[in-house]
């Protein structure tokens, strides 16, 4: 048995694709596997967990799906960070902290979304410590849907707008930050997405940063195997 890992499908109702494609992972290669792992973004934007939308019910239904068939963890990225434990307990996932060392075939492994070692994006980190507060999040939770709703279409507006006038470099990752999250867990190999620059990057000595891809063209998977890693990009359904 192996492990698989996906981050950044950016799900929403404009890319029905996408929904598809994940559906279609679950029902043929969960059952292969001992854990699936998405980190982060699985959805454009995560409203609460009593969302009542018809793209929040087909992802509770495939997600169930999918934690009959194996271990299913998720973890926040900076589009669904109001994912809670209701929605968890819906799904039968378990909810990761971000970052997290889990151990694979006997080996220690660090997971992350990615988005906090960017951090030559100062403006970024500042929203991102905000958007991750309990108070800020408490406080638009108290909101209702629509108010939530509205909240989430302005602000991955203004998101937009913003990236537009930033320098590619400043939205990758900083090499430093790896390295010193590699120390301080005393691991040499880490997993992450966000960027949606999917690679496998040799660090030096035994230490190596895999990032997963982005659900665009294609769909991004990584298959983690006593030790042997394959990152794959395959088509979405039509």
């Amino acid at each position: 048995m192996s492990t698989l890992f996906i981050s950044d499908l950016h799900i929403d109702e404009t890319r029905p694709a996408v929904l598809a494609g994940l559906q279609r992972l679950v029902e043929t290669e969960a059952s292969t596997v001992d854990a699936l792992f998405i980190l982060g973004d699985l959805v454009e934007v995560w409203v609460g967990d009593d969302d009542d939308g018809p793209v929040a019910a087909s992802l509770r239904e495939t997600l169930t799906a999918a934690s009959r068939r194996c271990a299913l963890y998720v973890m926040h990225g900076n589009r669904d960070f109001l994912i809670g434990p209701t929605f968890a307990s819906d799904t039968g996932a378990t909810l990761l902290d971000d970052p997290s060392v889990v151990e694979i075939d006997n080996d220690r492994v660090l997971l992350a979304h990615g988005d906090a070692y960017c951090t030559r994006d100062a403006e970024y980190q500042r929203i991102r410590a905000l958007f991750r507060s309990t108070t800020w999040q408490t406080g638009v939770l108290a909101s209702s849907l629509e108010e939530r709703r509205a909240l989430a279409a302005s602000l991955r507006a203004k998101s937009i707008a913003a990236n537009e006038n930033k320098a590619a470099n400043i939205m990758d990752v900083t090499p430093s930050s790896i390295q010193s999250a590699l120390d301080d867990a005393d691991v040499s190999l880490m997993i992450h997405g966000h960027t949606h620059r999917p690679g496998i990057h040799d660090l030096g000595g035994d230490r190596r940063r895999i990032v997963l891809g982005d659900w665009d063209r294609c769909g991004w998977k990584l298959r983690l195997d006593q030790g042997d890693a394959e990152l794959t990009c395959f088509p979405l359904p039509d």
